[in-house]
């Protein structure tokens, strides 16, 4: 078998988000980086969406299933704080998943994310911009309540982090 850091990324594909099940890891950004060494050592990066993140241990272990049940017993799944995770990092097939799930996925900023970014959001189920913050903090620490003015529909946005 020749391993590829490209196959690899396409078997991590499989893996997703505990909370969001239609998102990859991988659309989320939280693997951000895969090598294979000199000694065919597969070695996985990962970042958390924030410090403390719950789910961690679970995302870990299932990048882990994942590379065992391609074959590979050599590996090393670390989680690096290296790299800042920003919502910045969901791509644009994680952002249109985030949409089909009924979540409002989070705009791209500048890294400065102020108010007006969270309440000016743009309502999953009809498109409308015709929305109100409820509150800005959702079941989890990364979402926050709207309400739909149009389609009278209480949504979920992905925050902008």
């Amino acid at each position: 078998m020749s391993l590829t850091e490209r196959k690899i990324w396409s078997w991590l594909e499989e893996v997703k988000d505990p909370e969001i099940p239609v998102l990859s890891l991988v659309d989320l950004g939280v693997i951000t980086k895969v090598e294979i060494d000199k000694d065919e050592k597969v070695i996985i990066s990962m970042t958390p969406t924030f410090i403390g993140c719950p789910a961690l241990d679970y995302m870990k272990k299932d990048v882990e299933d994942v590379l065992a049940k391609n074959g590979i017993s050599n590996y090393e799944v670390n989680v690096s704080l290296e790299t800042s995770w920003n919502s910045n990092m969901i791509s644009e097939k994680g952002r249109k998943a985030l949409k089909q799930f009924g979540l409002a996925p989070p705009p791209k900023h500048n890294l400065i994310v102020d108010l007006d970014v969270l309440e000016n959001v743009i309502c999953p189920n009809c498109g409308s911009q015709n929305t109100v913050m409820k509150s800005p903090f959702g079941p989890t620490l990364c979402r926050a309540i709207h309400h739909c003015e149009n389609c009278k529909e209480t949504f979920e946005q992905f925050k902008p982090i």
